[in-house]
């Protein structure tokens, strides 16, 4: 990998409401180092939950390219004491499938007015969305995306407080309108609804084919541990599985630690409970 340059706004540089998304783009235009950045990282741009980063995406965009050599961006790259990740604004990326041909791995950060407009990429090998909550539009944005390349696809898919509007059966059916032949790891991660996650994961047609599954971050208990159990070894293809944080009992990760796979089971959470009820929380909300 190349040379990576980070941009971003700490607090004294924006308390003066001077510094946001645009000067933000403008800097990284006129930075000397743009045109030897193999990797481009975007922070903070100012006020983050109350400013979107448009401006950004379209300045890159505008001077696609200056951006030639940028095989890796990452927008959103902050945390909560810069801006709660639920509260990150967002923005649309449909024009940047076409203004970065040679990209090769996008993460985002935030979903908050969050859209991924009709998705057509050629080379794009990475997708990782980081959020509190998905919006279903962007699930049915990577359903009926053309990313032939693609290896490693980990959504964050979060809580309905904080921005998921959809259900397992949209889960379910992104995964399987899908196209995507090259994938080798799927991580469907951080969701209130881990165990019926699961299910559908397990479920789906890429099972044979990728070596590496991400079930991690969310409310994972015994009855997805038991659907894992039964299922893995159907799938001798699968050699890493990602199950931290998560609710199951400890008899339950003394069984799934005999599967050939190598599972990561740190971080074992219990349960809160007020007046009989139950709660379970994902990792990452707000």
């Amino acid at each position: 990998m190349g040379k990576s340059k980070k941009f971003f706004y700490e607090w004294e540089d924006y308390e003066d409401g001077e510094k946001n998304a645009q000067t933000m783009i403008e800097d990284i235009l006129a930075d000397g180092e743009l045109a030897g950045l193999d990797e481009l990282v975007i922070g903070c741009w100012g006020e983050s939950w109350d400013n979107n980063v448009q401006p950004v995406i379209d300045g890159i965009v505008g001077n696609k390219e200056k951006f030639a050599n940028v095989k890796h961006l990452f927008i959103g790259d902050m945390d909560y004491e810069e801006c709660e990740v639920s509260w990150i604004e967002q923005g649309d990326y449909e024009k940047i499938w076409s203004a970065l041909p040679q990209l090769e791995k996008l993460t985002i950060k935030g979903s908050t007015n969050l859209s991924l407009g009709k998705i057509c990429h050629e080379n794009l090998k990475e997708l990782e969305i980081i959020c509190g909550g998905l919006p279903k539009e962007v699930l049915e944005s990577i359903g009926a995306a053309k990313l032939p390349s693609l290896v490693s696809l980990s959504l964050y898919i979060g809580i309905e407080d904080y921005g998921f509007d959809g259900e397992v059966e949209d889960i379910r059916s992104m995964l399987e309108k899908s196209d995507l032949p090259k994938l080798e790891h799927l991580g469907i991660l951080d969701s209130e609804i881990q165990d019926e996650v699961a299910e559908v994961v397990l479920k789906c047609k890429y099972m044979n084919q990728i070596s590496s599954l991400d079930l991690s971050y969310g409310t994972l208990s015994d009855k997805g541990g038991q659907i894992l159990l039964d299922t893995l070894p159907s799938y001798p293809n699968i050699k890493e599985v990602n199950l931290e944080w998560h609710y199951m009992s400890g008899g339950m990760m003394k069984k799934l630690s005999k599967l050939d796979a190598e599972i990561d089971m740190d971080d074992q959470q219990e349960d809160d409970e007020d007046d009989g009820e139950v709660y379970r929380y994902p990792f990452l909300t707000e």
